[in-house]
C-alpha cells in the first residue's frame, strides 16, 4: 500500500513539473538593413572643341631671308575679295596694329527707307591679322609672303582671307587672294608648299577654290560647325599669271588622315543621286 501511495506522489510531482509554462523568450530587436548611399552620378565629359587653327599657327615657314620677311603686314591696306566687299562698293580695308574693328549699324521698323539704306551703307566688316608664312610659290627661288587674315563680323564665325604677295620694286605685290569659309564649312586648315605646288586644305567634303572663293557644301555634307569630320586637299600651280588647280581633289577623314582619301567626292555623290532618282 505504501509503495502504491509513494508511486502516486512521485507521479504527481513529475506531472506538476512538466506542466510549468515556458519562460517567455527575450525580446530581440529586428535587424535593420541600411542601404548604401548611392554615389553621385558622374557628369558626362564635355566634348573638347578642336583647335582648328593649330596648323596655321605652328612654327613652320615663319621666317625667311627674303626682303619680304621684313615687311610690316600688320599695318597695311588689303584688298577685299568678292563677297566681303563693303555695301558702298569699296573694296579695301586697312589694318592698324593688326586689326580694324567691324562697324555695325542697327536698323529698326521706325526708320524710313532712306535711313535704312544709309545705315546699311555705313556698315563695315572688320579684319585682324592671323599669321604670315614665307615660302616659294612661283618657282623663282625667292620666298613669297602668304598672309592669313580673319574676317570679323562681330559674331563667332572665323572666315579668313589668304593673300599671296611677291616682292617687287622694294614693296609687296599681290599675286593671289582667296577667301575661305567658317570652320567645318570650308574653313582653312593648312597652306604649305609641296613639290612646286601650293597645297591648300579646307575643312569639309570636296571643298576647293574657284577664283577668289571657296566652293559650297556638297550633298549630305552634314557636320557640326565646331567639329569637322573631313577635310579636302587640293594643289595649285603658278603658270606665270595665275594659280590653277593641278591634280585631283582628295577628301580625307580628320580622325584618320592616313586612310585612303576619296577622289573628287562631289562627282561620286552626284552620280549616286542621279542613279537613285531613276529608280
Amino acid at each position: 500500500m505504501r509503495s502504491f501511495i509513494f508511486i502516486i506522489v512521485i507521479s504527481a510531482i513529475v506531472a506538476v513539473a512538466c506542466s510549468r509554462p515556458d519562460e517567455p523568450a527575450a525580446d530581440v530587436a529586428p535587424t535593420m538593413t541600411v542601404a548604401p548611399t548611392p554615389a553621385p552620378p558622374t557628369p558626362a565629359p564635355t566634348p573638347t572643341v578642336p583647335n582648328l587653327q593649330s596648323e596655321l599657327l605652328d612654327e613652320r615657314y615663319r621666317t625667311t631671308t627674303s626682303p619680304i620677311g621684313g615687311f610690316d603686314f600688320k599695318n597695311f591696306t588689303y584688298e577685299l575679295p568678292r563677297g566681303w566687299q563693303n555695301p558702298d562698293g569699296t573694296a579695301e580695308i586697312k589694318l592698324t596694329n593688326g586689326r580694324i574693328a567691324p562697324i555695325a549699324r542697327d536698323i529698326n521698323e521706325k526708320m524710313d527707307d532712306e535711313a535704312k539704306l544709309e545705315a546699311r551703307q555705313q556698315r563695315r566688316i572688320g579684319m585682324s591679322f592671323v599669321t604670315a608664312r614665307y615660302f616659294d610659290v612661283t618657282g623663282d627661288g625667292q620666298d613669297e609672303a602668304i598672309v592669313i587674315n580673319k574676317i570679323e563680323t562681330g559674331g563667332s564665325a572665323i572666315p579668313q582671307v589668304v593673300y599671296v604677295f611677291t616682292w617687287k620694286d622694294d614693296k609687296p605685290e599681290l599675286i593671289w587672294l582667296f577667301r575661305t569659309g567658317d570652320r567645318a564649312d570650308g574653313g582653312l586648315k593648312d597652306i604649305r608648299p609641296e613639290n612646286g605646288h601650293v597645297v591648300v586644305e579646307l575643312y569639309g567634303q570636296d571643298r576647293f577654290l574657284l577664283g577668289q572663293m571657296e566652293t559650297g557644301k556638297i550633298t549630305d555634307d552634314i557636320e557640326q560647325l565646331c567639329c569637322p569630320t573631313h577635310f579636302t586637299r587640293t594643289m595649285y600651280k603658278w603658270n606665270g599669271k595665275n594659280f590653277l588647280m593641278d591634280k585631283k581633289r582628295w577628301t580625307y577623314l580628320v580622325a584618320d588622315p592616313t586612310a585612303p582619301p576619296v577622289e573628287n567626292m562631289a562627282e561620286i555623290v552626284n552620280a549616286k543621286a542621279k542613279t537613285g532618282s531613276k529608280k
